[in-house]
This record gives structure tokens, sequence and C-alpha cells, in this order.
């Protein structure tokens, strides 16, 4: 059995339940064959972590206590017996987890839903081990000129890129995105790459302009009109969208999805609800519209790559979505101000500092 060399305690957050995070020392993991350590650079934030803090659980990847963070990239600090694709030193992005490639769902191409989906936490840490599976299947080499900041990214964008995918958004079809978190900015500037004209509902006023940045040709703010489903008829000469994606994971925007695609749409539940949400849909509009109802989850290992070339080919920058950095010791604030003012889009946590 492998052994890392370092030995000792290191500084991680622990999540203990519902808003509680402790920064503790614990040990630094130890290796089995096949597993690589990893000195943490950079740990993004994400809008998953902060629902995973304000619960205190995920449903599939995380039961406290656990360690935390999930958006991750660094430098290989160990090897363990058997790795031959990677050596102590490169830079890497490890991305939070791997299908097992064997299951019924792996072998549909729905590795998101693999049967045994083996999940990774732990990214805000000074290490974090990778386990066997990840590393053979989603762990990248950094080329030298990419960021640890914009490798990071690589874990939401394959999931934003899984979610318009999903909806067979193609060139010249209007793509409404409800939302205007990281993934929502994310789903508005994939949807402006793939040559589809976007209108983006947010809620905020600083999101207007975030919105127009990340590419949408029309943007509607909660609040400033009297009703947004109204407003995206209207700008869609009365038919809807031809896709909506919901990127909030709130019952009202649910529905206000359906209201806003087109007959013979596709609607995209994004964003997830709490555990035991209900949602109320016109039985009606869906029947004689011939609506397509969608939900996306996760991302695939073909997502992840297509996610790691974009970012790699600069059209996705971490610049755009990187507000700001902190250390670790200030995670749970950064975390409380995220949920207290809603304003800042990511912030790169720097283990170490």
């Amino acid at each position: 059995m492998g052994e890392t060399y370092l030995k000792g305690q290191m500084t991680a957050a622990v999540l203990y339940g519902k808003e509680d995070i402790k920064i503790e020392k614990v040990p630094i993991p130890t290796l089995e064959p096949g597993e690589v350590l990893v000195k943490v650079n950079v740990a993004l934030t994400c809008g998953t972590d902060l629902k995973v803090y304000q619960r205190g659980y995920h449903a599939r990847m995380i039961v406290p206590p656990a360690l935390f963070g999930h958006e991750l990239s660094g430098v290989i600090e160990e090897v363990g017996p058997g790795v031959r694709d990677f050596r102590r030193g490169m830079k890497v992005v490890a991305l939070n987890s791997a299908p097992c490639g064997a299951c019924f769902y792996c072998l549909k191409h729905q590795e998101n839903i693999c049967e045994d989906l083996l999940f990774n936490n732990g990214a805000y840490a000074e290490y974090i081990k990778i386990p066997r599976r990840i590393v053979e299947t989603n762990m990248l080499a950094l080329p030298d000129d990419l960021s640890f900041e914009s490798a990071a990214m690589t874990e939401p964008l394959a999931c934003a890129l899984r979610g318009l995918q999903e909806t067979g958004a193609d060139i010249g079809d209007t793509v409404t995105v409800i939302g205007a978190g990281p993934l929502g900015l994310m789903l508005v500037q994939v949807a402006k790459l793939t040559g589809c004209k976007v209108i983006s509902v947010v809620k905020r006023a600083e999101q207007v302009a975030a919105a127009k940045r990340f590419g949408a040709d029309e943007v509607v703010q909660i609040g400033k009109t009297h009703d947004p489903i109204d407003r995206v008829i209207d700008v869609t000469e009365g038919r809807g969208a031809d896709v909506v994606i919901e990127a909030v994971g709130r019952p009202q925007t649910w529905q206000w999805a359906v209201e806003m695609v087109r007959r013979g749409g596709v609607v995209n539940f994004f964003g997830g609800c709490a555990s035991g949400t209900k949602v109320e849909l016109d039985t009606n509009r869906l029947h004689y519209s011939e609506i397509t109802l969608k939900a996306t989850f996760h991302h695939t290992p073909q997502t992840v790559r297509k996610a790691f070339s974009l970012i790699a080919e600069k059209n996705v920058k971490s610049t755009d979505y990187v507000t700001g950095e902190a250390p670790l010791s200030k995670l749970k604030q950064v975390l409380q101000q995220m949920l207290d003012r809603g304003s800042q889009i990511k912030t790169a946590i720097i283990p170490g500092h």
C-alpha cells in the first residue's frame, strides 16, 4: 500500500450542518494505489456549495460532518503506486466526481446519473486526495498558460454545457435563462457561444449589466416589469422562447419556465429545489402545447472535456466570474456575504493563506 511522504496535519473546512462550518486541523490524507494528493492552489465558491451551507447537506454529494468544497485546481504533491499519466509537480484540475463506466446508465451515456457515481469533496483545504477513479477519468493536466482560477471553473462550466446540450438548443433558437448566479451566467454565455438569441431573467439591478456582459440580447428584471412571463412572451413575438432554462431552484421559477416556453418548446429545470418541494403545473398547457420538460444534473466526462477546451482556448475566462479572493480562514464570512448580499459571482479561496 502506497503512502504519501507528507505527514501531519492540514487546515481544512469541515461542514457540520446547516450554516455550521469550522476551519480545523485534520490529518493530511494518505494515498492508496492509483490515488493522487493535490496541493490546492485555488478553490472557487459556488452556488451549490452555498445551498449545501444553507441546508447542511446535499442529496447526492455530501453528508456532514464532511470536508467541504468541490471546484479546485492545484499542483500534484504526491502520486500513489500505479499512477501512470501524472507525476509530482504537474498542474491539474480534478473534477468532483467520476462515473463507474459499467452500470446501466453509463452504458446509456448517462454517466451523470451513474448508479455508483463517486463524489469527492474537500476543495476548501490545503490538500485534497483524488480517488483513483477520478484520476483515471476526470483529472486533466493544465497547459502552462492556463491560470489555476480559470481551470477551477471546469466543473460548473461542464454542468452548464450538459444543461444546454440536453435541451437540443440550436443556432438561431431563442433561449431564456432564469437566474443570474454563476451558473445562470454560464448558461447565458454558452447559449450565446452556440449561436442562440438569449433572454436573461434576473432579480437584482447589478445582474442586468452582468447578463448583458455575458451575451444576453434582452434582460428582464423581476420587479421592473409587472410580469416577467408577459415580458418574455412579448419579446418573442407572442410565442414564448424555444428553450427555457430555470437556473434558480425555486418552485415559482419552475412554474414561470413552463409559462415562458413556446408551444413545442423545451424546458430544462436546471436549478435543484430543496428536498421535498412540490410544484403545480398546468397539465392542459403541457399536453396541448406539446411542451417537453427536462431536468439535468451534474456533468459527464464528455462535457468535462468540452468545458476544459473552452477554458483552455480562453473562450471562458475566470476574470469574467471571479470577483475577489480570500484566505481559507474567511470562508464562512464569504459564504455569509453571498447569502446576505448575493452580489459576488465567485470568490477564489486560497488555502494556506
